[in-house]
């Protein structure tokens, strides 16, 4: 019952990641929904935008009053989904729920129960989480083109805006998604400080603080935009230039933490296949529920120390 289960919940996760639209299908429909809006105006239709809590506006506000509805939206905008609030809070609590009910079948102990349904209820938060720092790598990657162009830009006589717009059109993603953003909302009336630092929540990198920065010192004070831009890219170059030795530096580590953290799980799995009676006395008995817990306990431990050691600040 147990292979079967783990069979069907694996083949619709390929059947999901197959199924899924390309990048293409996916601006395709953005700008049909941008349309939409646009068409809403003449029909006299709200052309305010959805914050992204529900789709249904009573859902909307009681979503809002949960417990890390607004962190769980911070995360969807800065992973690039387009997936609303209630939909992964939805699916979080099914995957607990259901993680609960069907290990206590086999596991003798109810906390035993909830960690394993707390654990697949992380499921689509980790993997927002492993979206949005793949998103932010790839930000660090192309920003310092952005900028340089930027400086090109305001040194043939643009100006800040038409520069912006750019970026917008000429730098890839998700540059271009966040920089188009920032210039709809400037050109919609928000000030440029008020926009800058939306970008800044979006993407809170310390290379976009900088640009940030730059901009709005040059705004207040005054000064050459441009050469404070050439400036900001060199930094930013050096400072990726810097986090690709480091992380050739630590890759040794980072593999030891990836073993030393599936490597019980697997062993585990492969000798209950071999011989479950072997390993269900961790289970049946009190020392043996006991140890488990022990074990994971120092686990988290382990993983915590690797994750400070290599963890260098650039």
């Amino acid at each position: 019952m147990l292979l079967f289960i783990l069979l069907l919940i694996i083949t619709f996760a390929v059947i999901f990641y197959l199924l899924r639209p390309t990048k293409t299908e996916t601006a395709v429909q953005k700008r049909l929904e941008d349309l939409k809006v646009a068409r809403s105006e003449s029909t006299g239709q709200t052309i305010l935008k959805e914050e992204g809590y529900s789709s249904n506006p009573e859902t909307a506000q009681i979503i809002r009053q949960i417990p890390g509805a607004i962190g769980t939206l911070n995360l969807l905008r800065q992973s690039g989904q387009t997936w609303m609030v209630s939909s992964v809070m939805g699916v979080s609590l099914l995957l607990t729920v259901l993680t609960c009910w069907i290990t206590s079948y086999f596991l003798p102990g109810i906390f035993l129960s909830v960690i394993a349904g707390i654990l697949a209820g992380s499921i689509p938060y980790i993997y927002l989480l492993i979206m949005r720092e793949q998103r932010f790598r790839k930000c660090d990657q192309l920003l310092p083109e952005a900028i340089d162009l930027m400086a090109r830009g305001l040194r043939a006589g643009h100006a800040l805006t038409a520069v912006l717009e750019m970026v917008g059109n000429e730098i890839a993603d998700p540059i271009s998604t966040e920089f188009t953003r920032l210039h709809e909302e400037h050109s919609l009336g928000l000030t440029l400080r008020d926009a800058t630092m939306n970008l800044v929540s979006r993407l809170p990198r310390d290379d976009v603080r900088f640009l940030a920065t730059a901009i709005l010192l040059q705004k207040e004070t005054g000064g050459n935009l441009a050469q404070i831009l050439d400036k900001t890219a060199n930094v930013a170059r050096e400072r990726s230039r810097l986090r690709g030795q480091l992380k050739i530096y630590t890759a040794q580590g980072r593999i030891t933490g990836w073993v030393l953290c599936f490597m019980p799980f697997i062993m585990f799995g492969l000798l209950s296949m071999l011989n479950w009676d072997f390993e269900k006395l961790l289970f049946t008995e009190p020392g043996g529920r006991i140890l488990i817990y022990i074990g994971l306990g120092l686990m988290l431990m382990g993983v915590l120390v690797i994750r400070k050691i290599i963890d260098v600040k650039v």
